[in-house]
């Protein structure tokens, strides 16, 4: 069997994260995305694959009203710290802010024409705002208590606006004559929807008190209080020409005429979790779903079940809604082949995981992944989409581990231990509990299929002890429950047990526990083999090798270790984590393995060198599930952070974009030996920053220096950088400015950059204040350097002319212009230092006053046809100062 290439390193392709904490969200007008509510940001969520497109932090302010303009360009947003934001959602900035509420908003609503926007606050007041200028155009009193819900009349011509409270009134206020127009008093309880007949004459209200009043908008009249038996949440119209009326057989009932304006078809969704079909005609229910897709199974906890909202969806794509427990329902009619309606679960986006406890591939194809969370039930997701495709609720506390597998009838099974000391079997294709384990004295922690005979399964509890399970007598048909059987016990450890694990011919069996020992157990009847002893802390996760007679461990004690069966000693032992390792599972045939801690860090790990060989930090907290696909070994992880990332295999791709990257450098290199040899110093700078070469960039720039015409090349070069390349040629100008041999270029580029460059361009070059702090210090030894020398020429001249071994050759017609006063400063110039002193002194007082352009040393010719002694001590001084 060839040898598999080893993982080098994995890249995160998708994740699952939190991406609603419950309260308000906003639909787009095509339904393509939600804005979402996720404590202190709003989340722009795909309605498809559940992916966060965009996020928006609002600070610490805690989100309490959302809504979006009709051409969902703009988003409206408002918090406890009543400070009303409008957002552009292109670049997740925000447009302009005010405030107007002495308390939190509670309640929005935009105008069908996108230049209105409606707020109900907890002080009982609503306002109404011009969305362009920020300010006020309409403030109404009159509610009692906190407005809950509002709404604009759909009808653009009628300047109407609908607010309902929870001291169960519902107000209409008149925007043009800028008063209450009607008071609509028929709830006892909070209001909390509302909704418009298609054309606009009827209005409906559900609330809390359980029923649905229908109100003629003529007359302000109330037409029908309709009971319904639950707390209400949301109420929407069904509108003929939709694929709802057409499935439910109402297109011919809605036709508008005079009956149908009586007639009224609505959706209403609730605390029961259920979704029902009314119509207003003689208060009949024409569909009732048979059970709740909202599982929460806890009785005791009433807060999270049933639906918090219902909206219908925008280009006839069925109906939304929203659970209490922050997941999205996507429903769309169909019709059955028996001719009966129903509306089928299309979508489950689950908006917050909770805790990740376990998980595991599924599926030949492993598209799919069980996920346990927190929770009671486990939720399957469909990778492609992220989406949840179906729930298993049966477990009464919350589920601790599972393991899956394909039996040898081709049906794929989920087994899972849960904190109610059972376990549960499970079909996946008929998500149906089809066997049930009872007899564990403690909650079920570890949980292990068996990995070629595929009948039977291993469990490890609280309780200390381990058994396995018999699958015999499973019903096939996948839907009765079956009481599994054990068929052996035994007391295995003297604390919980975490990790169980079956070899891969079924003949052994590994439990982890908290004692600090792994066991290995001979099957089926549960003989101890060897106790593996040597880690510090409880064992957390315990593997077979699929290849060596060896086991994998993780401890709490920080390390990774592999034991030998035959004797039970330690092979060897991995350090890296800095907390406690949780999981642990092998890779490529046993040579690697990847391991997940306390940490929030995933580690690939080689087996042969004890080498890490890649880290990776994608997790904020403890990552707790680690799975790995035994086909494509993918790898899932999941943790107290509620995000689920998957890791794909990059070793190939990382390989071949390495390949093309150095075939890239070839050809980038030819080009800039061309460039050079053609002499095209702006070419060639472009391509050696491009290519990251420093060296060839500073013989360019060197060699520009010794032009004539250098200020001018240069200038166009820089200016013909890109804001990133100037950023990254000042790097390199720190590093030259840093050596003597090499401050010349680096003082005449960054002079030329400085020149051309703005203060304001300078400023937004980032980085930029590192780059000075770097530059400025070395330069200031530089000119200081610069400094000495010049004095030091002035100390050579004074030397020499004061020895009167040399004279300067200058000019006498330059110097002397006949004037009484030069003639006497060049007597006592000649008389104090000689010739050169004089003309030495009139320079220094042309530099003093700015008329020297240039300073022109003098030239110097001996006076003597022979060397003398005064020459050779001369020459000797000379040396001796340029050293």
């Amino acid at each position: 069997m060839a040898s598999l290439p080893f993982k080098k390193n994995y890249r995160c392709s998708q994740a699952l994260q939190q991406f609603y904490a419950g309260g308000p969200f906003a639909v787009s007008s095509d339904g393509s995305f939600i804005a979402c509510n996720c404590g202190d940001s709003i989340k722009i969520v795909d309605s498809f694959n559940a992916s966060i497109r965009s996020s928006i932090d609002c600070g610490s302010d805690t989100i309490t009203a959302l809504s979006l303009s009709p051409d969902a360009k703009l988003l409206f947003s408002a918090g406890h710290s009543r400070q009303i934001r409008v957002w552009d959602l292109s670049t997740s900035n925000c447009l302009r802010s005010w405030k107007g509420h002495d308390g939190p908003v509670m309640s929005m609503a935009c105008h069908v024409s996108g230049g209105l926007l409606a707020t109900g606050g907890a002080d009982r007041k609503v306002m109404v705002w011009d969305v362009d200028g920020g300010f006020c155009t309409h403030f109404f009193k009159g509610h009692g208590g906190v407005v809950s819900t509002m709404l604009f009349h759909p009808d653009s011509n009628r300047s109407l606006l609908f607010s309902g409270s929870d001291d169960g009134t519902i107000r209409v206020w008149d925007l043009l004559a800028k008063k209450c127009a009607s008071t609509l008093r028929g709830h006892d309880s909070t209001v909390t929807s509302l909704a418009f007949s298609k054309d606009g004459s009827t209005l409906l209200a559900a609330g809390r008190d359980k029923v649905v009043s229908l109100w003629d908008l003529r007359s302000y009249a109330c037409k029908k209080t309709i009971p319904m038996y639950e707390v209400l949440e949301s109420v929407c119209v069904i509108h003929g020409g939709t694929v709802l009326a057409s499935q439910l057989g109402l297109d011919d009932q809605l036709t508008v005429t005079k009956e149908s304006a009586q007639n009224i078809h609505f959706i209403t969704a609730g605390e029961r979790g259920i979704v029902r079909i009314w119509k207003s005609e003689g208060s009949v229910c024409l569909f009732k779903q048979e059970y709740s897709d909202v599982t929460v199974s806890s009785d005791e906890d009433e807060s999270r079940c049933g639906f918090s909202a219902a909206v219908m969806l925008p280009l006839d794509q069925g109906l939304l809604c929203v659970a209490a427990d922050q997941q999205f329902l996507f429903y769309y009619p169909e019709r059955q082949s028996e001719g009966m309606f129903s509306l089928t679960l299309r979508r489950r986006l689950v908006g917050y995981n909770e805790e990740i406890v376990d998980m595991k591939f599924l599926g030949e194809e492993e598209n799919f992944l069980a996920v346990a969370t927190n929770l009671e039930q486990v939720r399957v997701y469909e990778l492609a989409s992220m989406s949840c495709s179906y729930v298993l609720a049966g477990h009464t506390e919350t589920v601790l581990c599972l393991d899956t597998c394909i039996s040898s009838s081709g049906k794929t099974l989920i087994v899972t231990g849960s904190k109610d000391n059972s376990v549960r079997l499970w079909d996946s294709e008929s998500r149906h509990c089809i066997g049930v384990g009872i007899g564990h004295m403690g909650a079920v922690g570890a949980v292990a299929f068996s990995r070629k005979r595929l009948d039977f399964f291993v469990s490890g509890s609280s309780d200390r002890t381990l058994k396995v399970w018999s699958l015999d007598g499973i019903s096939e048909d996948g839907i009765d429950s079956t009481h599994l059987k054990a068929k052996a016990v035994v007391a295995a450890h003297d604390k919980d047990i975490n990790s169980v694990a079956v070899s891969p011919n079924d003949s052994l069996v590994c439990s982890g526990s908290q004692d600090r020992t792994a066991c290995v157990w001979r099957l089926p009847d549960l003989v101890s083999v060897v106790v593996l002893k040597g880690h510090k802390r409880g064992i957390w996760s315990v593997e077979f090798s699929p290849v060596d007679q060896c086991v994998l461990t993780a401890s709490g004690d920080k390390t990774v270790k592999i034991w030998a069966i035959s004797d039970g000693s330690c092979l060897k032992t991995f350090e890296g984590h800095i907390s406690s390792v949780l999981k642990a599972s092998f890779l490529t045939r046993g040579m690697q393995f990847v391991s997940c801690g306390a940490d929030g860090l995933v580690k690939l790990w080689t087996v042969r060198t004890n080498e890490c060989i890649a880290t990776y930090d994608q997790h904020g907290d403890k990552v707790w599930a680690l799975a790995v696909g035994k086909k494509t070994e993918m790898l899932a992880t999941g943790g107290s952070d509620a995000v689920v990332n998957l890791w794909h295999d990059a070793t190939a791709s990382d390989k071949e974009e390495a390949f093309r990257k150095e075939e890239e450098g070839v050809l980038k290199g030819q080009e800039l030996e061309n460039a050079v040899s053609d002499a095209d110093y702006t070419k060639a700078i472009e391509l050696a920053l491009e290519l990251r070469r420093p060296h060839k960039l500073f013989q360019l720039f060197s060699e520009l220096c010794r032009t004539r015409e250098v200020g001018d090349r240069v200038d166009r070069i820089l200016s013909a950088l890109s804001s990133e390349e100037v950023r990254l040629l000042l790097e390199y100008v720190r590093e030259w400015n840093t050596k003597p041999k090499l401050c010349h270029v680096a003082q005449s580029v960054l002079s030329q950059v400085f020149r051309i460059l703005s203060p304001t361009g300078i400023v937004e070059i980032k980085g930029i204040g590192e780059l000075l702090e770097g530059l400025i210090p070395y330069s200031q030894r530089h000119f200081s350097r610069m400094d000495r020398l010049v004095r030091s020429t002035y100390l050579l001249d004074y030397t020499l002319t004061g020895m009167s071994v040399i004279e300067p050759e200058v000019d006498r017609s330059a110097v002397h212009d006949g004037s009484p006063v030069n003639s006497g400063l060049e007597n006592l110039e000649y008389g104090l230092l000689g010739e050169n002193a004089g003309e030495e002194k009139n320079q220094n007082k042309e530099l003093e006053s700015g008329t020297s352009k240039k300073r022109r040393l003098p030239r110097f010719k001996d006076r003597s046809k022979k060397k003398s002694k005064n020459v050779a001590s001369a020459d000797a001084a000379v040396f001796s100062l340029r050293a």
